[in-house]
């Protein structure tokens, strides 16, 4: 399956635009500029916007859509590989690139924002994005083709280059064929429910927010793990392993935070609703334990009454781990326990 059509590469090609034109294109998120996980000043970096957005699908129906409108030029991490990308996170948020040429200017790469929408008749009001390199998505590739190579016949994907990976045509390019195949691996079960890419999809975050949590700094926690879930929320069910996980994950870090989190009440109502009819046996562990870490948002008598219930038919309630340790158990973590 070629990623790419020849109508979609003249589309796609994008264009490169200053600091400014973008902050007033993106405008509702934070400026590049102040960007305080940025690595450069605003004038050392390079921007490729892409010339329009996808459009929405017709007949009324709401679709998943992958985009990247832009992406960003960077210097590189120290030590870069021999084809000259770093191949990870930075320690932040932001992850995605290109592979890096050799300038005036040093070593650099190129990261994507990937948006993550469900558009229908109109565009997604709450769309998510992340940032990812060249390298999450070779691995993505890589790791789906040998977990799942029948399904991963004819898929194109953007080679490696040593020399004019900067150009706006090529990041156009390779934009292009990100989207698509992203588009394809949602359309595909098995490749949509793959640790693959699951990885790709919350990897870095969750181990930036796990390390966070370790270091008792929740408030810069909770973010991460929102815009984590918020994207998982919109490509997987809502009471799938993954989602589920990643929610108690958020109702332990609010409700364990040092500073008392605005949002706990929010996170630990649409916890609770989630698992009323939850039967997945490995998700149940974490349900007593979110029952009782949660005891003051709902009418605590309905929550002490259902732990009772579950008392009576045999299931311990009392002296179990607390939630963060249940999910440490299951699913292990850097975070504190």
């Amino acid at each position: 399956m070629a990623l790419i059509s020849d109508k979609m590469r003249s589309a796609i090609v994008g264009h490169r635009v200053s600091v400014e034109t973008l902050n007033v294109a993106t405008s509702g998120g934070g400026s590049v500029e102040d960007d305080p996980d940025s690595t450069v000043e605003a004038f050392e970096q390079s921007i490729w916007q892409r010339p329009s957005r996808r459009p929405l699908p017709t007949g009324g129906n709401v679709e998943l859509c992958f985009e990247i409108p832009f992406a960003r030029v960077l210097p590189s991490d120290p030590a870069p590989s021999s084809d000259g990308d770093t191949g990870g996170s930075s320690g932040t948020a932001a992850t995605a690139a290109v592979t890096s040429s050799s300038t005036a200017g040093g070593k650099k790469y190129v990261i994507y924002d990937v948006n993550v929408r469900l558009d229908g008749p109109e565009p997604d009001p709450h769309p998510t994005s992340i940032e990812r390199r060249y390298t999450h998505f070779l691995r993505l590739y890589d790791g789906l083709r040998k977990q799942c190579p029948q399904q991963l016949q004819g898929v194109a994907f953007p080679k490696k280059v040593l020399m004019g990976n900067f150009s706006a045509e090529l990041i156009g390019e390779r934009s292009a064929a990100f989207e698509s195949f992203l588009d394809y691996i949602v359309t595909v079960p098995s490749l949509r429910e793959s640790e693959h890419f699951l990885e790709f999809l919350q990897g870095d975050e969750l181990r930036r927010a796990c390390q966070l949590l370790d270091e008792r700094r929740n408030e810069f926690a909770v973010p991460l793990l929102e815009s984590t879930f918020r994207i998982l929320n919109k490509i997987f069910l809502d009471k799938s392993k993954c989602v589920l996980l990643l929610l108690c994950r958020l109702v332990a870090a609010c409700t364990t935070s040092p500073i008392p989190h605005p949002e706990s009440e929010k996170w630990a109502e649409l916890a609770l609703r989630r698992y009323e009819h939850v039967c997945d046996t490995d998700l149940l562990v974490l349900y007593i334990p979110l029952l009782q870490t949660w005891q003051r948002g709902r009418d605590r008598s309905l929550l002490e009454e259902r732990l009772d219930e579950m008392g009576k038919k045999g299931i311990k309630v009392k002296g179990g781990p607390t939630l963060a340790q249940a999910i440490h158990a299951l699913e292990p973590r850097a975070e504190t326990t």
